[in-house]
């Protein structure tokens, strides 16, 4: 029972604590303390406030790039066309024919740049240009020359003396 009783005394104590540790005008709401918009620290009815704090950044923003700005890719060329490095890809045949040796034809592969042919062997590059070289009983040579699209030509050195011109056409 004198639980009961000091519990009591406690709750209704607690008021005049809380009045005593906080003056009367604080606990009170005033006219104008409750309200307003984000970021509008001032709440006075007086009819004078501050600008109101910004929130958005102080730097431009950013623009769209107009599309005529934008990048642009280039297709990528077909197999079968010239002008990026693998394109070259497939089998080929080539025909040569020189002075005073007469003419000869060889098949050969290109894949990934490399030339593989029944006779020779060599490079070709991402732009078409390429040297071979090969030799056969005792025979050698060297050629150059440049591939485009389904084509290619160029001239080839033996070591007997004999030079000519090569074309070559895609399969």
């Amino acid at each position: 029972m004198q639980n009961r009783i000091r519990s009591a005394m406690r709750i209704a104590l607690l008021p005049l604590l809380i009045s005593a540790v906080f003056p009367a005008g604080a606990a009170r709401a005033q006219s104008g303390s409750a309200g307003g918009s984000i970021g509008n620290d001032e709440k006075s009815l007086s009819g004078s406030r501050e600008k109101p704090r910004e929130v958005e950044s102080s730097r431009p923003a950013r623009r769209a790039r107009p599309e005529s700005d934008e990048p642009r890719r280039t297709p990528r060329a077909s197999a079968s066309g010239g002008g990026s490095a693998g394109n070259f890809d497939g089998t080929w045949v080539a025909v040569a024919a020189g002075s005073p040796c007469g003419s000869s034809t060889e098949r050969f592969v290109i894949s990934g740049g490399r030339l593989s042919g029944e006779l020779s062997s060599g490079s070709v590059s991402p732009n078409g240009a390429t040297r071979t070289a090969g030799s056969v009983q005792g025979l050698s040579w060297t050629s150059t020359g440049r591939f485009s699209g389904r084509s290619g030509s160029g001239s080839f050195v033996r070591s007997d003396g004999c030079t000519g011109r090569w074309t070559a056409s895609k399969q």
